[in-house]
């Protein structure tokens, strides 16, 4: 384990400021800790006036190394001096400072959302100077390819910013979509990132995809124009809690039919986000096609065999089949 650490001096007392983490990894709706403390060397008989402030650059905006300029995009998380506390805008009433002992400042984030993932920023302000740590907050998730009913690439970036939210997930970050190309993702068409590259993952190239003399990877387009230019979307979704089920009825259902089925059983036709996340993160395999609430026809398996579809686990999906048709489907509650 690597330790930030940080100091500055008044008239020959060091201040440290340090974390035992770079980096932490939580689930959706949990409450984590980003670690922080600090201390004097050498120590000092009468505690010092100090104060705390927690800021956030969200993830879709950091750019290794960061630089002073992205830390003026950061926005206010918490600021505590004494045993006064303010939190701020959509961390309000879900942060709160540990102090389980002296110089422990780590931030607790309850009620985790999809967009919380980024670089947050400890800073000790003693006197004039300040010094300060960063910690990573990532999410565990699964990144999934998603294009319209249309078609393909018909979102430009906010309406694939939008598809992904009504889905409960969110655009996925490079990192994210980089490490789903580490785990196999093999996609050949071109979506949208939150930073408004356009990319895609390929882990076995083939001529369409880049062609074969170019080595796995992620095939970017770079930066696009973010009304111009349309394409598919890559979303990031994480755990969920509550459920998704194939729900037992005694025949197949149209869409309206689906949708009037989950209600009457006391939930919601699911999103695609949350099936996935199901898929990705519950082990859910079900091998039976049914209805999803963007009107979508799609089926999880983490068991790969005979008449489910191909030889990878996956999410199957039948694309977006007249609504008339009849399927099973997929509540969430």
């Amino acid at each position: 384990m690597t330790t930030q650490l940080a100091g500055i001096f008044f008239n020959g007392v060091r201040l440290h400021v340090e974390s035992e983490q770079h980096s932490v990894s939580a689930t959706r709706g949990s409450s984590v800790t980003l670690p922080c403390h600090y201390h004097y060397e050498p120590e000092i008989a009468t505690p010092r006036r100090t104060r705390v402030k927690w800021s956030w650059l969200p993830a879709n905006t950091v750019a290794p190394p960061a630089s002073p300029v992205a830390f003026g995009r950061e926005t206010e998380v918490m600021v505590a001096m004494g045993n006064r506390l303010r939190s701020y805008g959509n961390f309000r009433g879900r942060v709160r400072l540990r102090r389980s002992a002296p110089g422990d400042m780590s931030l607790v984030i309850n009620e985790l959302r999809l967009n919380d993932t980024g670089r947050y920023r400890c800073e000790v302000i003693d006197g004039l100077e300040d010094e300060s740590v960063t910690v990573e907050l990532e999410l565990r998730g699964v990144v999934f390819p998603y294009y319209s009913q249309r078609g393909r690439y018909h979102f430009n970036f906010f309406g694939a910013k939008q598809a992904c939210q009504d889905q409960d997930a969110t655009l996925a970050t490079f990192e994210q979509l980089f490490a789903a190309w580490e785990d196999g993702l093999d996609w050949c068409n071109a979506g949208w990132l939150a930073d408004g590259t356009v990319q895609y993952p390929i882990t076995d190239p083939r001529d369409g995809c880049g062609g074969v003399d170019l080595a796995p990877g992620l095939r970017s387009y770079g930066q696009r124009h973010r009304l111009v230019h349309s394409y598919d979307a890559f979303c990031f979704s994480a755990s969920v809690k509550g459920a998704v089920y194939f729900l037992k009825h005694p025949s197949k259902l149209n869409f309206t039919e689906a949708v009037q089925a989950c209600a009457i059983d006391g939930s919601r036709i699911a999103k695609v986000g949350q099936l996935h996340a199901a898929w990705r993160l519950t082990g859910f395999d079900r091998c039976d096609a049914g209805w999803l609430a963007d009107g979508s026809v799609r089926y999880p398996i983490t068991k790969p065999r005979a008449n489910c579809g191909p030889p990878e686990p996956g999410v199957r999906s039948f694309g977006f089949p007249h609504l008339y048709l009849k399927f099973g489907v997929y509540c969430y509650r």
